[in-house]
């Protein structure tokens, strides 16, 4: 069985995983003496019933080692713009399953990051990422009982696929950099259509704990020898739909997909100047029993219902000024905000000399914010998108990009000068984009001002940008991370799980 797996960029939705098999190919070579064997798998990616990409999965096995590589290719449009997502993630295993080594490629847009890990012995994992902002190293420890791809397949194989099993798994993705929770259950067999071919295949579910966005649920079907040959996610209010299918399908045209309008929520009532009201509830009711996962922060309060409903109150809060940086507290999650990371790439010497020439020479936290968000307000020129996702230090490179590149530029350079902060992914209201209107995905930043204890402000660099003065009560948090795409997937989870049944505006 292939698994399946998932990450998000902004509005832009990437499927990694499953696929269909055609024959395996042998490949014959002098050395080693055993003959390696490869086989590789194609499968078709449609969004809302439009083919919109492809994935091609290749497995390699030679000298007791397993090499598992997933490609997928998906083109959209936003707002009329064309985007194409490259990504390619690698699991280099032994023929038992124990996690090796891995690689992830993503090229989102014009930008392309590559990750490369390796695992020793006392799963200590080395990692190298390389993009356009340079090469920086890390290490992690390597979740406990996490597996990759042999890991997983040599599972379902021992679980089998009478229905009725139940199983749990951790499954590590190289492109999210994190491993998840999943629960897996067999189901019967069903008549499954294929793209016109009817076969019956054993329907197996996989719910998956996703940090920052509650449950995701996805369904395969699959043959016999346990490959998938269709998958279903919703995501988003939409679905995504792998298809198994023959080379020159999966590699032909694609159709148009306008991906903005299915990432937009209506708004009950038009708001006027939302961003200039001292608070705005929102009241959330979940679809289909959804369960709702939203953050409280400094600038909203969450309240959960009896009936399920959420209020959610935005009321920003103000920076203190007379507040000194850099952080000085010991509120470790606080302190975290302060470090770099593969995104948020805060020692970067463009990125440093950027958020110095920001503050100039303020001493006050609450001032030092307000000019870095002026600043990447005006210092991204080419509000560009096709970007799919930039770090920061590729944005200070190009100075173009959308939300999420005003974000990640905007919080790296406050942790450049010490100020903690962290990008958040939301929806926030716009009276008219594209022809929309209503609450469409956003980022923005919050960014700690105090030096032992302090609040969270929120800044938006995109909307200072476009004059409507930053961030407001037109925004609600879904969630809040550190730059990683993975932050965008959540937001993509969450989207799809409610509409907005009423708006009460305060502007006392």
């Amino acid at each position: 069985m292939r698994v399946n797996r998932l990450t998000g960029v902004c509005v832009i939705i990437i499927l990694l995983g499953a696929g269909c098999k055609e024959k395996p190919e042998a490949v014959t070579v002098e050395e080693p003496k055993k003959t390696p064997t490869s086989e590789t798998e194609y499968f078709a990616v449609f969004m809302e019933g439009k083919k919109v990409g492809y994935a091609i999965q290749s497995r390699r096995q030679s000298d007791g080692k397993v090499t598992t590589t997933e490609e997928v290719s998906i083109t959209m449009n936003r707002a009329g713009v064309p985007i194409t997502i490259n990504t390619a993630e690698t699991s280099i295993e032994t023929a038992e399953g124990k996690p090796l080594g891995f690689e992830a490629t993503q090229k989102l847009g014009a930008m392309e990051m590559k990750v490369v890990g390796t695992v020793d012995e006392d799963g200590m994992v080395k990692i190298t990422t390389s993009s356009m902002g340079g090469e920086a190293s890390d290490a992690l420890v390597w979740p406990q009982g996490a597996m990759m791809a042999e890991g997983l397949r040599l599972l379902a194989e021992e679980k089998g696929l009478k229905a009725g099993v139940e199983y749990d798994a951790k499954i590590f993705s190289a492109a999210m950099m994190q491993a998840v929770d999943a629960h897996i259950r067999v189901g019967g067999k069903e008549e499954v259509d294929l793209l016109g071919r009817v076969v019956p295949l054993t329907e197996v579910v996989t719910t998956m704990n996703m940090p920052g966005a509650g449950e995701i649920t996805s369904t395969s079907y699959v043959d016999d020898q346990l490959r998938v040959q269709k998958n279903l996610v919703p995501i988003a209010g939409m679905q995504i739909e792998m298809v198994a299918c023959a080379k020159e399908f999966a590699l032909g045209k694609n159709d148009v997909f306008e991906v903005i309008n299915k990432l937009f929520l209506a708004s009950p009532v038009p708001l006027d100047n939302p961003d200039g009201a001292a608070a705005i509830t929102y009241t959330l009711s979940p679809l289909e029993g959804a369960e709702l996962n939203i953050p409280s922060t400094d600038n909203q309060q969450v309240h959960t219902g009896p009936d399920g409903k959420v209020t959610v109150t935005v009321r920003p809060v103000a920076a203190s000024s007379g507040q000194q940086f850099p952080y000085a507290g010991n509120d470790e999650a606080v302190a975290a905000a302060t470090k770099p990371n593969r995104f948020l790439q805060s020692e970067d010497e463009q990125i440093v000399r950027l958020a110095r020439k920001a503050i100039g020479g303020t001493k006050d936290a609450a001032e030092a914010v307000k000019r870095i968000e002026q600043f990447v307000a005006e210092y991204i020129d080419n509000k560009d998108l096709s970007i799919g996702y930039a770090s920061a230090a590729e944005v200070a490179a190009s100075r173009q990009g959308d939300c999420s590149e005003h974000a990640v530029l905007t919080a790296a350079m406050c942790r450049a000068v010490g100020i903690p902060a962290r990008v958040v992914t939301g929806v926030a209201y716009v009276d008219d984009w594209s022809g929309l209107q209503g609450f469409g995905g956003h980022a923005w930043v919050e960014a700690y001002v105090g030096r032992r204890t302090g609040r969270w402000v929120g800044l938006d660099a995109t909307f200072k940008g476009t004059g409507r003065g930053g961030y407001g009560p037109g925004h609600i948090a879904l969630a809040i991370g550190d730059g990683e795409p993975a932050d965008f997937f959540n937001l993509a989870a969450t989207l799809g799980k409610f509409k907005i049944d009423k708006v009460e505006v305060d502007r006392r």
